[in-house]
């Protein structure tokens, strides 16, 4: 049934798909919104029964933090912040900080707008296969792919107040693909994504909100829709640390 679910989920909505960065290699693109490089807001308004919503909080940050590239710190109590839009080279410059750092790291403390797909599905992989735990602090952002990043943590803690939005996942170019590189690029980025997602446990409910909202909105989650699919869970004492 789980399989059959997801095989109707990407031929209904695969249409909606871009992946961020095949198809900004191959110079192709679908209008919308990308906080990297548009002076739009980093948080659009929600879209919530079709009316604008303002973000339930604001965050601490400023636009121009999250706009800069992820950059990582390590914090007092083995914490590692990952901090600014996932760009394109993330994954490899967050793999090299867990390769010096690793034996230090606990928890990934995620503060970030979103960005490449590709980065946010690779760094999640790497956050399980570490055993590392993840949390959003308390008016901190997590939105557009950063939630992918976070679902890799083994336990996975929101604070009160922590804003976490996901939308459609699109691209941010200058021309439009061609009906078949679209569909290709969407089918296959639709079926990685939620192959990822339930192979990190969460609830499928999570990625049909982020289908039903259009690319320049987010979709903001409560902290019982954050339970309801499996987001967040009950922390525990440590992460389980690499050899």
């Amino acid at each position: 049934m789980r399989g059959a679910f997801f095989t109707l989920l990407a031929a209904a909505v695969a249409f909606l798909f871009v992946d961020l960065r095949e198809m900004s290699l191959a110079r192709a693109a679908l209008p919308g919104h990308d906080p990297m490089t548009t002076g739009a807001p980093v948080l659009p308004p929600a879209l919530t029964d079709g009316v604008p919503h303002a973000p339930p909080v604001e965050p601490a940050s400023s636009t121009e933090v999250l706009r800069q590239p992820m950059r990582f710190e390590l914090l007092p109590g083995g914490q590692l912040r990952a901090e600014g839009s996932i760009d394109i080279g993330a994954a490899g410059r967050f793999a090299e900080e867990i390769a010096a750092r690793g034996e230090y790291v606990q928890a990934v403390v995620l503060n970030s707008p979103g960005g490449s797909v590709e980065d946010a599905l690779a760094m999640s992989t790497l956050i399980r296969e570490k055993g590392l735990n993840t949390r959003v602090a308390t008016k901190a952002l997590c939105a557009s792919s950063c939630p992918l990043v976070f679902a890799g943590g083994v336990a996975r803690e929101a604070e009160a107040d922590a804003i976490l939005g996901v939308h459609q996942v699109f691209n941010a170019g200058q021309e439009k693909p061609s009906p078949e590189q679209a569909m290709s690029g969407a089918q296959s980025m639709t079926a990685r994504i939620a192959r990822h997602l339930d192979e990190m446990g969460i609830g499928s409910g999570l990625w049909i909100h982020a289908l039903e909202t259009p690319p320049d909105r987010l979709y903001y989650l409560t902290p019982q829709e954050m339970v309801e699919f499996k987001l967040t869970n009950a922390p525990v004492a440590t992460a389980q640390q690499a050899d």
